[in-house]
């Protein structure tokens, strides 16, 4: 088996600071992580397929929010019919969140807009 050495040649244009164990990093090297990852001019890829329209209003979203926990509760608890052992335990755990979160942005959701019936925001008989 043929083995090669590395022999490192070293030019006249190399300065101390560009090996290996300077603290300083060269201009290159300095160059090349201070480039920005993404162009602000160019859009992104169409590789979003969701996204949330800007303007949409926060009954909205709520509601949409309170949908997709509830189907994924949903989806937790058929999973955690198939499963057994510490994985059922973790899916339930999952499913729990998940029950959690609808309740939170259910709530939310009362506090914008009071339930039907209730007095709140109407005009009493009193009022002048």
């Amino acid at each position: 088996m043929k083995t090669s050495a590395i022999k490192s040649a070293e030019s006249p244009n190399d300065s101390p600071n560009d090996t290996v164990d300077s603290p300083h990093p060269s201009k290159i090297t300095e160059h090349l992580v201070s480039v920005p990852l993404r162009n602000p001019t160019r859009p992104e890829p169409a590789n979003h397929f969701f996204a949330v329209v800007p303007d949409v209003n926060t009954e909205s979203l709520l509601c949409q929010a309170s949908e997709t926990l509830a189907s994924l509760s949903v989806m937790a608890t058929d999973l955690a019919r198939e499963l057994e052992g510490p994985r059922r335990h973790v899916i339930l755990a999952i499913q729990q969140l998940s029950a959690l979160g609808e309740l939170l942005v259910n709530r939310a959701l009362d506090n914008l807009e009071p339930p039907r019936g209730s007095s709140e925001g109407r005009p009493t008989a009193n009022a002048e």
